[in-house]
């Protein structure tokens, strides 16, 4: 079952289509691992972190921003790049404190997932933080961003999630990653 599980293909021909600030286009021309030859695009990404930061009494960061995929503010985790040379525990860290203003007490990996591996290598680490929200500081967005964030409780985000008013797979990752392997710990 699964022989072929995780077994890479190989890429004969890459060309660059697009290159941007955010993300680049590849076409490849790839033999794949059950032997057809193949040509695909693929989104090249840099990899992200979205953040669970959860006080001790269980209220959650949740951020509203604007994003351009739905044309419209989203609720959501707190999320970023990893920047070059940074691991996912540093992004984390950072990303919170620039959007929030917390401060993270600890930092855990819960998982790395993909989203649309089909055409894109974007990768996500779901990050568990816990923080003390009494430690705050100063936000710092990025140039073409902003940001609110409130402290919402986790039966809260499960309820939205529930009614469907969260619906960033990211986000859903998380929390139910979270309370499937993480909350009983």
């Amino acid at each position: 079952m699964f022989e072929r599980w995780h077994k890479k293909g190989e890429i004969l021909d890459r060309k660059q289509v697009y290159s941007g600030p955010v993300y680049g286009v590849q076409k490849l021309h790839i033999k794949t691992p059950d032997g057809l030859t193949v040509e695909r695009d693929l989104i090249k990404c840099d990899p992200t972190v979205t953040i669970l930061a959860m006080t001790s009494d269980q209220k959650i960061v949740m951020n509203s921003e604007y994003r351009v995929g739905i044309n419209a503010e989203s609720v959501s985790l707190p999320a970023g790049i990893i920047n070059p040379g940074e691991n996912s525990l540093a992004a984390a860290k950072r990303e919170l404190q620039e959007e929030t203003g917390y401060v993270a007490s600890s930092v855990k990996e819960m998982i790395n997932i993909t989203s649309s591996e089909g055409f894109m290598d974007q990768t996500c680490a779901l990050m568990l933080v816990k923080f003390d929200p009494k430690n705050r500081v100063s936000t710092h967005f990025d140039h073409d961003e902003f940001v609110s964030s409130s402290l919402v409780d986790y039966s809260q985000v499960m309820d939205w999630i529930k009614q469907g008013k969260i619906n960033t797979a990211q986000t859903i990752s998380a929390v139910t990653y979270f309370t499937l392997f993480e909350k009983n710990q």
